[in-house]
């Protein structure tokens, strides 16, 4: 049995792949800031799939909470043989509407956590010729909008860096680029939805599973959704100055109230 360690895992997406991997018969690394939590998932997963959960407390945004998910990845003797870097959050406000600390906190835990961890399991999974990497970004990180895309943006593109360094290694790495999905997210951060069309939520179970399925096929990103892969094609060709114009409004009409 292999073992797959997920950040974030309590709630959401996080939740969907502890799910999914658990169904599948993997064993998992449960992390995330509570305890309590935790050690339910842990009990309703292992009582329901028979696998092994092992639950870490950890907070992302704290140089010890990295450290003690960094030194379970490097752990030979019961390797990860993938990781899914899940955990995060977003502000409410626009620039400079948000404090600085918060915005610092973000970029801790959406890039160096990212960064760090990525960093502790890769050699190991390099030295046995396999393993997986699945880096949780956004769409957001397609469109000039706020700091939370570009922190997402800065996501993709170690992501897809570190997997052509990478290649032929048996180790791959993806960032999964999720739209709208119904999950703690948004009412964590203070967010309204009420004014986002039903159209443009995704299912966070349906979204792991097309995540998995795009991993195992060797993607380095991964649009999981036709919707919303069809707006970001459209992305692509649109002008920046107009995209920016476009997104600071859909923003205000779709974003956090």
């Amino acid at each position: 049995m292999t073992t797959a360690l997920i950040t974030g895992s309590t709630a959401g997406i996080g939740a969907a792949f502890a799910r999914r991997l658990a169904s599948d018969g993997h064993n998992l690394v449960l992390v995330a800031r509570d305890t309590k939590r935790l050690q339910e998932q842990a009990t309703e997963l292992h009582d329901r799939h028979g696998i092994e959960a092992e639950v870490l407390t950890a907070d992302l945004a704290t140089d010890d909470g990295i450290a003690a998910v960094e030194e379970r990845l490097r752990d030979r003797k019961d390797a990860v043989d993938l990781l899914v870097n899940n955990a995060g959050f977003g502000n409410k406000g626009q620039y400079l509407e948000v404090s600085m600390a918060d915005e610092l906190t973000m970029l801790k835990v959406h890039c160096e956590a990212v960064l760090r961890l990525t960093s502790a399991v890769t050699p190991v999974m390099r030295e046995r010729g396999r393993g997986g990497v699945v880096n949780v970004a956004s769409v957001a990180a397609f469109v000039p909008r706020g700091t939370y895309g570009a922190s997402k943006a800065w996501v993709v593109q170690f992501t897809q860096g570190a997997a052509k360094d990478l290649a032929g290694s048996g180790v791959r790495l993806m960032a999964l680029c999720p739209g709208f999905v119904r999950t703690e997210f948004h009412q964590r951060a203070g967010m309204g939805t009420d004014n986002i069309p039903k159209w443009m939520w995704l299912d966070a179970d349906k979204l792991v599973a097309a995540a998995l399925t795009d991993l195992a096929r060797g993607k380095s990103l991964s649009i999981p959704d036709p919707r919303y892969k069809a707006l970001m094609g459209v992305v692509k060709v649109t002008p920046r100055a107009l995209l920016g114009g476009i997104t600071s409004r859909t923003g205000r009409k779709y974003g956090p109230q």
